[in-house]
């Protein structure tokens, strides 16, 4: 729905996906706390997880080239730049027909520097507030879980605050979509984004329907005090804490 060609996913490619997630499991008692684990295009990581309060953007590569390339560089550090996060990549290799990790330790390398990364340096007890982009993706899989609780298939979806519409799927009239925007306490409500015009025009090809969906955020410490403009009652959207969420339903758009 969006115009972005995607590459088909491979059989070998879910293989190595799958062995790089367990080869970085491994180095976790109990297991990472994941950010994205699923192979879903369109990829701007393969896969990234927090550990502490960092957040680790993953790629795979396959050192001998023969696997079909599903992401960039460009795509990889974007992510990593916005959500305040470490860009790696993973190399991969395969050999008799079983995919391992090629370099030695945790196997992540900086994706500028080439250096090994090992995320147990890199972790920290300093709170580092959520940026818009984790916020926007948080709010993005608050619709989507809401459309899937109700058996409605979501077509396809996207993490990126830049790219609208949000979230594609089935509605009545066939595809439907919808322009996802998030919002900090103490504002009461996202507001909508002034080229909503321009949104219907490029996709009424495709879906003449489309709804506006503001979600909005406070730390669970404020519990929305209606008094926190006035007080100073305000906490940070700390990454790893408690969020409250407020989402009163789809707002549909007239373009008549």
């Amino acid at each position: 729905m969006s115009g972005i060609d995607f590459v088909p996913i491979t059989e070998d490619f879910e293989n190595c996906y799958n062995e790089a997630k367990k080869h970085l499991q491994y180095h976790v008692v109990g297991g990472l706390k994941w950010y994205k684990v699923q192979p879903l295009q369109p990829f701007l990581e393969h896969m990234s997880f927090y550990f502490g309060n960092q957040l680790f953007f993953v790629k795979l590569e396959d050192v001998d080239h023969k696997l079909e390339e599903t992401s960039t560089t460009k795509g990889l550090l974007l992510i990593a730049k916005r959500c305040k996060g470490y860009a790696c990549v993973l190399p991969m290799r395969k050999c008799l027909g079983e995919w391992a990790a090629a370099e030695k330790g945790w196997g992540l390398l900086d994706a500028e520097t080439r250096l090994p990364v090992n995320p147990f340096e890199l972790k920290s007890d300093v709170p580092i507030e959520m940026t818009d982009w984790e916020l926007h993706d948080f709010a993005v899989t608050i619709i989507r879980e809401e459309f899937e609780k109700k058996g409605i298939e979501v077509i396809e979806w996207f993490s990126n605050p830049d790219a609208d519409p949000s979230l594609w799927f089935v509605g009545e009239t066939g595809p439907e979509w919808v322009v996802v925007r998030a919002a900090r306490y103490p504002l009461k409500n996202a507001a909508r984004p002034a080229h909503l015009q321009e949104v219907y025009k490029a996709f009424e090809h495709v879906g003449r329907v489309g709804y506006f969906a503001s979600i909005l955020f406070t730390s669970l410490s404020e519990t929305f005090d209606p008094q926190a403009e006035q007080n100073g009652n305000i906490a940070p959207l700390y990454r790893g804490e408690g969020l409250d969420v407020l989402f009163n339903g789809l707002e549909p758009l007239d373009f008549e």
